[in-house]
Formats: C-alpha cells, structure tokens, sequence
C-alpha cells in the first residue's frame, strides 16, 4: 500500500494502546460523522434495486446542486481505480504533489504519467487529473480557470473530495461537458468513511462506463440508506460547514503556539511546517494522537480537526507538554 493517513496499526505497533485509545487525526475525516440512526432490515439483508439506487444518485444530485449524469461506487478510490479504463494509455499529467494514488493507478494500466506544480503545463496531456481542493496543501483553483483548461486536454478530472465544506469550487454542475468528470467523497465530509460510497458525476457516455464497470450492485444496502438520508440532510451540512470553519482557526492558533507555520489546508484538515515533522509526530503520539508526516517533506506535519470537546481537551494537554 502507498503511503496514506489511517494507517492506525503503524502507530499503535510502535507507540501501544488499542485503536480506541486513540484519536486520528491522521486523515482528513471528519471526526464528528453524521448521525446514521437506524436503518431497516432490508438494507441489510436485500440486494439493491434499481430504484433504491437511483434515489442515492438523485439525492447526490441534490446535495452537489447538479442535473449530469452520476454513478455510485466504493469511494472515490473505485473510481480511481476506473479510470484507465475509460480510454488507451496515453499521455498522464498530474497537478502535483497531490494523492498518491493517482500515479500509481495509472502507471500500473501503462501510462505515461508526468507530474507537474503548474496548472498551465497539464495542457495537451491525454488526462489531465486536479484535485480540488488540494490534498496535502489545500490549493484550490477557481471552477473558470478549470473550465478553461477543458478544450486543452483530452480529459480532465477534477477530484472534489475535500469540496463539500467549500461548495462554490465545485464543477459538479458542469459536469455534463464532454470530456469532464468530477469525483466525490462522501465518507470524508460525512466522517463515514468505512462506508464505502463516493460518486462520480460527468457526460453520459463517461459515466455509463463506468457505472458497467463497476458492476449491478457497486454499493451497499446500507451506503444507500445512508448516503439518501445524509445527502438530504442540508441543515446538518450547514452547521457542520460553519462548525469546521471555526474549528479550523481554533487549530491553527494551538499550531501557531507551538511554533508552527501553516502551509495551507481545507475545513478538515491543516497543513504546518515545523522544526522537525517526525519529533512533532512522535510528541503527539506518546499521548496516543495521531497525525500525517511525508518522507519527501521532512517539515511537513497534516493534522484533521478533533471531534469531540474530549479530544479538543486532549490535543491541548499533549502539545504542552
């Protein structure tokens, strides 16, 4: 496996505890997730229909302000996993340094994959990937400037799996443009990520490739009953926007104390430069809090936001030390 945030087991393999004892603050999930309550029998024991799935998309429509074409599937990461297949090995270019597992995707199916820092350069690339907002640093490009790459490329994918809490970068709503897809996290936003449910949402021609793909049931049971309710659920993304927000500036002033430097991040999660990444992730994980460091940027540090009051409490007790 490619280097990620989530990998608990590392952390509790070199420093103890059980993966409860622990707060991971490692990956950008939202760690006060959306209120699941109960879901009937069916969703459990019944393969889903037709209609049960086209009552998720319409309610990923409805939560992403769009009318294009959509697929459900297992996260984000199946969609990534589609995309060599959407057309021959060509010439890759990727917005960098970004998630991993783009390059790595698509130099296993033959492309020819470049990396690139400017926007500018993904032109005449076959595909051309951006994620937007960023992950690790949170850059983000305006949807006109993205729009204005399309006519440039052969494909462009914008992944948008860090937008939810940041509604007016997205393209979702013009998706349907030929040579256009967008992919979504829910998991993250949500703070459900063991669901396994993304989207993606671009022409028709795209996403019913796609969606044969991925086979008659690329979701569960559960992930509709929960990704319908949730979806729908404007008033808990409303407050759970406004809540990040705040969240993020109270994090940055406990980074900025401890000598911290912010780089750059989204509503769920903060980019610093320190001293020494590794000494700051090793302070924090004697108190059993996890966090995100890079072997090509020795300075870097990524921390999620806490969740409870509890965890806000802990934070502050192990950075004083």
């Amino acid at each position: 496996m490619r280097e990620h945030g989530g990998n608990l087991d590392q952390a509790q393999e070199r420093f103890g505890g059980r993966a409860e004892d622990w707060i991971d603050l490692s990956t950008g999930i939202n760690r006060s997730p959306y209120p699941v309550g109960e879901l009937s029998a069916r969703a459990w024991s019944a393969l889903p229909s037709r209609a049960e799935i086209e009552a998720l998309h319409q309610a990923a429509r409805h939560a992403y302000r769009t009318s294009a074409p959509i697929v459900a599937l297992g996260g984000a990461q199946a969609a990534i996993q589609l995309l060599p297949q959407l057309a021959p090995p060509g010439r890759a270019r990727i917005l960098a340094p970004t998630y991993n597992e783009y390059a790595g995707v698509l130099s296993a199916a033959g492309w020819d994959v470049q990396e690139t820092g400017k926007l500018d350069a993904l032109a005449g690339a076959d595909l051309a990937i951006v994620v937007n907002p960023n992950n690790p640093d949170g850059r983000n490009h305006a949807p006109k400037d993205l729009l204005a790459l399309l006519p440039r490329v052969g494909r462009l994918v914008i992944d948008e799996s860090f937008v939810d809490a940041v509604p007016l970068l997205s393209l979702a709503s013009e998706a349907d443009r030929p040579r256009l897809l967008v992919l979504r996290s829910f998991g993250k936003f949500y703070g459900l990520a063991g669901l396994r449910l993304g989207f993606a949402v671009g022409n028709a021609a795209d996403i019913a490739r796609l969606a044969e793909f991925s086979g008659p049931w690329p979701v569960s049971g559960a992930a509709i009953a929960i990704g319908c309710r949730a979806l729908r659920d404007d008033a808990w993304a409303g407050t759970t926007t406004a809540r990040l927000a705040r969240d993020c500036v109270r994090l940055d002033e406990m980074a900025r104390a401890q000598g911290w430097t912010l780089l750059g991040g989204t509503p769920l999660f903060r980019l610093y430069q320190t001293p020494d990444a590794l000494a700051a992730q090793e302070k924090l994980a004697h108190g059993h809090i996890w966090s995100r460091v890079f072997a090509r940027e020795p300075t870097w540090l990524r921390l999620g936001l806490p969740g409870s009051e509890a965890e806000w409490t802990r934070l502050a007790e192990v950075l004083a030390r």
